[in-house]
Formats: C-alpha cells, structure tokens, sequence
C-alpha cells in the first residue's frame, strides 16, 4: 500500500519538473522567433525629434594653449681680456661650481693670483680703465660701484679721475684683493716729477731775491756818502770864489782851483742825483719770469706724472653682466688650466618659461596677465613677462641647404612672437621637477564675472535681421518657440546668454538640433545659417 503511495508522488513530482521546463522553453523560444510584422516595425526609421539640453548657470572663459620650454632666463657667455697679462692665464683658483649664484662684486674667477670681479653692466669690458681715460664704460663703472655703495665721483662725469680710482680700491678691499698697482716704471717717473717740482722753486726763490735786491737801489750809506760829497764839493767852490774875491798875499786867487772846484761839485751832484733814480731791473724781472715758467711746466709734469699712478682697473679683473645675481650653468675653467676668451655660461636666477605664439594670439597677451601650468595634477601660477617678437632663425626644412630660401614658408616672416612666463616661489622639488622640460600653459584672456546663463553654440541661430535666436522647448505638448536673446562672451563651445525677448532660467530646455531618420543626430539647420 505504501509503495503504491510512493510511486504515485514521484510521477506528480516528475510531471511538475517537466511542465516547468516546457513553460521555460517556451518562452525563450517567443522571444527568438519574430513575427513578420514585428520585423517590420523594428526595421522602420524613428520619429524624427528635437535633440535638447538644459541652459546652464556656469563660467564662460576663453584661454590660450601655448607649449614653452622651461629653463633660467637671459643665458650670457663670460668671457675675460687676457691681452694684458703677458702670459698665460692660468686659473689659480675661485673656480665656482653649477648652479652656484653670482652677484655684484662677486668674483667670479681667480686668474694668475688675482680676481675677476663681476659687476653690472650692459656694455663689455673691451680695455684696461685708469686715469686720462674716458667714455661710457667709465661711466657704466661708476653706475656700477654707487649701486654698490661705493663712491666713485660724479655720475655725470665719464672721466677716470682720483675719485673713480679710490672707488676702484675701496671695490678690491670689498672682494679681500690687493688693488692693482700702476707699475714701477710709473711710480719712479713721479718721484723724478717731484724732484723736478723743488728744483724750479729753488731757482724761481733764487731769481726773486735778486729782484728784490735790485729794485731797492743803493744801501742808505752810499746816499749819505754821496751827500757829503756834495756839501764837501759845494764847500770847496764856495771858498776858491771868496778867495779869487778878496785876494791876498796869503791866499791868492787861482782861477784853475776854482774851475776845479766846479768840476768837483758837478760830479758830486751827478753821482747823488743817479743814485736818487730807480734802478734798472728788466734783467731780473726776464729772470723771475722764467722761473715761473719752468714751475708751472714742472707742476703740470708732476700732476700727469701722479695722475698715471692712480689705481687702473684692468680689463683682466673686470667683467660686466647684464642684471645680476646670475646662475652659474656651465664652467670651462679648471684649477691649473689656461683660459682664453669664454670660461662660463651664466643665466638668470629666476626660472622661467619660454614659449611661441602666434601675432594674433600674442596680441591677445599682456604682461601682467596670469595663467598656469601643471606639475603632477598640482596647478601652479604663471604671468606673462615679456611678449617679443621672434629672433630665433628656424632650422631648415629636410632637403634644404643652411641659407636657401625656403620654397613654400609655412608663416609669414614676423607671425610669431615669443612669450616669457615668470613662475611663483617654487620648492627646490618642484624647480628640479620643471627645469629643462617642455610644458603646457594655460592662460585666460577672457571671461565672465562669476557664473552666467550659457548655452551651447549649437543652440544659436540667426534670424531674418541677423538676430541670435534659441529655440525654447516646449513643455506638456506645447510647441517650442523661438527666443531672440543678446550674447555675451564665446568660449569653449558656450556662449553667454547677456539677456532674452523671454526670460530664461537655469535648466530650460534648448534644441540643438533633431533626430534625423538616418538615427543618426543632426544639428537644426538653421544653425548653419
């Protein structure tokens, strides 16, 4: 009895299995097999439709892309005179390294026991300055050492004078160098100068005390001598006349002792009166007069004589470089080695970014106006420095000779300008991260103020007047409509929505075209027009 049981519910359970299967089939079999009809439905093109997106609320910004090479601005080659030395120049030492900053007074290399010293300047050394010589690069020196705080005379003046020289010694001072010196030959021809100097004003005394002694005339003496003679001469005459008056036996008269009695007294009264006259020094005063001369010639010879032996600053010990401090790229010089010419490479301390773009763009650029570039999904800050016309010779194209015109040039001679970029404060990770790579800067030249009401340049059209249009989608079976509105800035593929003949709101619905029966999206031709 049981097993009958048993066997019975097996067969229902066997029955159920197999309806559940069949039912499975079943279906996955409905779906397979399509029906004529519904094949042809299926294959039938879609009803054409309006392709539609929201207005939004966003920033309509218009950039430029322009890619830049990254390195230390305003590269300058050193170079040092060496004509001057009379031999080799070795380099004896202060040999700086790659990467080292070099500034004002700053010594940049050590030649023969003495320095080269750095100072600011546009024009470069090309002679040996010292004193009697002028032009700008004296001028160019003084502006260099005030800068420094050195007082090197008048800054008007471009002569080298015994200011500028003690500036130049108060500037090796500075750098611990004793200041050069004139040369022997120099200092033993002042000496001499000096020598001659007291010579000429012993002999100018000499010829002036006899002057003085000539033009006071005869001693006081001599005049009182030749007075009494006088009155003696007088006395004589007067008694040989009384006598020739009232002769006697006893004294008569002799007419000869009275003549020379008057001859007498002539010849006293002669030799007072010329005492009595100036004396005749023309001798003297020609004397004196050439004295002085010789002085004042061997004054001047003295002062050309010292002046030479004021301190020079020789073309070997001085180099100029535009702006400064400067980094050090590249050193041609070693310890114990021989220079001539060019012994380092030296660039800006600043690094920055060297790109090219074209007129148009450039002109969209102005200094001041920021920008970024990115370094490792970190953006970082940028501003235009420098905008410049091009003055790098592009490299001939394959196939063409160094010189030859090129056959079909690819810009117009002058389209390009180079843009520098000036970068923030940098780490000195991120400095060795950017130096010397290539780099995509992003710089807005326009934008709106905050967030606007933009849609997409698809969305416009133009109408009979050349109006902006957009056409409102409608809602809840309404028709769509046509919107005139006013634009505003276009970047990015949006347009700035400034104001609309209805109002629009954030999320209203605009066509940008239709779905065409090719279900293949199309824009609405009157976006074309």
């Amino acid at each position: 009895m049981s097993t009958q049981v048993t066997g019975g519910r097996r067969t229902i359970v066997v029955m159920a299995v197999v309806a559940v299967v069949c039912l499975g089939a079943g279906v996955l079999l409905s779906r397979l097999i399509v029906s004529p009809g519904s094949a042809a439905a299926d294959a039938a093109p879609p009803t054409a439709g309006p392709i539609t997106v929201p207005v939004e609320s966003r920033v309509v910004a218009n950039e430029l892309v322009i890619r830049g090479d990254i390195g230390y601005d305003d590269p300058v080659a050193l170079r040092v005179e060496t004509g001057d030395l009379g031999g080799p120049a070795v380099v004896t030492g202060q040999v700086p390294v790659v990467g080292a900053e070099i500034g004002p007074a700053s010594v940049a290399l050590e030649i023969v026991g003495r320095p080269v010293i750095v100072l600011p300047g546009d024009l470069p050394t090309y002679r040996s300055l010292r004193a009697g010589v002028s032009g700008p690069d004296v001028r160019q020196l003084k502006a260099a050492l005030a800068a420094l705080g050195i007082d090197a005379g008048s800054p008007d003046s471009d002569a080298y004078d015994a200011a500028t020289a003690a500036g130049v010694r108060a500037l090796y001072q500075r750098v611990g160098y004793e200041p050069p010196s004139a040369g022997e030959e120099l200092q033993d021809a002042a000496a001499a100068a000096r020598d001659g100097v007291r010579s000429a004003q012993d002999a100018l005394s000499a010829a002036q005390r006899e002057l003085a002694g000539a033009a006071a005339g005869p001693l006081q003496s001599v005049i009182i001598g030749l007075d009494t003679s006088v009155t003696v001469a007088e006395a004589t005459l007067a008694q040989e006349q009384a006598r020739c008056a009232a002769p006697t036996e006893e004294s008569p008269c002799s007419p000869i002792a009275v003549l020379e009695a008057q001859g007498a007294l002539a010849q006293a009264r002669a030799a007072r009166a010329e005492a009595g006259n100036p004396a005749d020094t023309g001798a003297q005063r020609a004397a004196v007069a050439s004295a002085q001369s010789q002085l004042t010639s061997a004054r001047e010879d003295q002062a050309e004589a010292q002046a030479a032996t004021l301190t020079p600053l020789p073309a070997s010990e001085i180099v100029f470089v535009p702006s400064l401090p400067r980094r050090v790229d590249v050193v041609k010089a070693t310890r114990g080695g021989t220079i001539t010419g060019e012994f380092m490479s030296v660039s800006g301390a600043t690094i920055q970014i060297t790109g090219s773009a074209t007129r148009a763009d450039a002109e969209l650029l102005t200094v001041g106006t920021v920008g970024s570039i990115t370094l490792d999904d970190q953006e970082l800050p940028v501003t235009v420095a420098v905008v410049k016309d091009s003055t790098a010779t592009p490299a001939p194209p394959d196939g063409q000779t160094e010189g030859e015109e090129p056959k079909e040039p690819t810009e117009p001679k002058g389209d390009r300008r180079t843009v520098i970029f000036t970068l923030g404060n940098l780490t000195q990770e991120q400095v060795l991260a950017l130096q010397n790579t290539n780099v995509r800067v992003r710089v807005p030249v326009s934008s709106t103020e905050g967030e606007v009401l933009a849609v997409p340049l698809a969305a416009l059209t133009a109408g009979p007047g050349g109006e902006s249009r957009v056409e409102l989608a409608g809602s809840g079976g309404k028709a769509s409509s046509l919107v005139t509105v006013t634009t505003g800035l276009a970047a990015d593929g949006y347009v700035e929505i400034v104001g609309s003949e209805t109002p629009l709101t954030a999320g209203d619905l605009v066509v940008v075209g239709v779905t065409s029966t090719d279900d293949e999206p199309t824009a609405d031709t009157e976006a074309d027009e």
